[in-house]
């Protein structure tokens, strides 16, 4: 049962290799996961995520007559798995009529050790971009300061050098010089993407379009028409 003053959110995420997604509920700043689900499988976003919508909306008690929005992550993430979550979210807010409110999946993470670990000042959050690069953020009390960007481990050691708590992929937390911490969350998870969304809808800001946060150019990119011979 869940307080009458609160705002119940279905949330999705789909920038990593899992698949993310619960209901929460939102009162003042306070968050509360009702239901969860995370599975880690890569090639089976689209055919998962609807299955576990329907799961935890059941396992919570709240139907879609009960939400009052839908909360998305937005990235950054590889192009095919991101837009399965957002495509996915947009439509299910569409259809109930609700708002839909997109936030950085990166944040969420940090909102998350936020939650977990308020004594840490400094978080860097560190996650896979694939061809040897990292999707990266950094986070000083609460705020980002730096990010989200995309760059080679190399690249990104000084940025984030000092941080108290790396959250993200373990590998290439490693690959930028930062220790592992095994309590730190590895994907977003449902508290933390409420936990970022939750100051725009405690606001009852209007949600600005969903943009997703590819950070670089897709792999499949239309091929340039050759110029007309020139007449002679």
């Amino acid at each position: 049962m869940t307080d009458a003053a609160a705002t119940t959110v279905l949330v999705l995420d789909t920038a990593t290799d899992s698949v993310v997604t619960g209901v929460a509920a939102i009162a003042g700043t306070e968050v509360t996961v009702l239901a969860s689900r995370s599975i880690s499988d890569h090639r089976r976003h689209a055919e998962l995520l609807t299955t576990l919508m329907g799961e935890v909306l059941g396992e919570s008690g709240v139907g879609g007559s009960g939400l009052a929005a839908v909360v998305v992550g937005c990235g950054p993430g590889p192009f095919t798995g991101l837009r399965v979550g957002m495509a996915t979210a947009a439509a299910f807010a569409d259809a109930l009529g609700l708002p839909a409110y997109g936030v950085c999946s990166l944040d969420a993470l940090a909102a998350q050790v936020r939650h977990d670990r308020p004594e840490a000042a400094s978080v860097a959050v560190i996650s896979d971009a694939r061809r040897r690069e990292v999707y990266w953020a950094r986070y000083d009390n609460g705020d980002r300061v730096a990010g989200p960007a995309v760059a080679a481990p190399a690249a990104v050691i000084d940025e984030v050098a000092g941080a108290e708590v790396a959250a993200g992929s373990p590998a290439h937390i490693e690959a930028v010089g930062l220790t592992v911490d095994a309590e730190a969350p590895t994907v977003p998870t449902v508290f933390g993407l409420a936990a970022a969304a939750c100051p725009a809808i405690t606001a009852g800001a209007v949600p600005e379009s969903l943009v997703p946060l590819y950070l670089r150019r897709p792999d499949a990119v239309e091929r340039q028409r050759p110029a007309k011979a020139a007449l002679r």
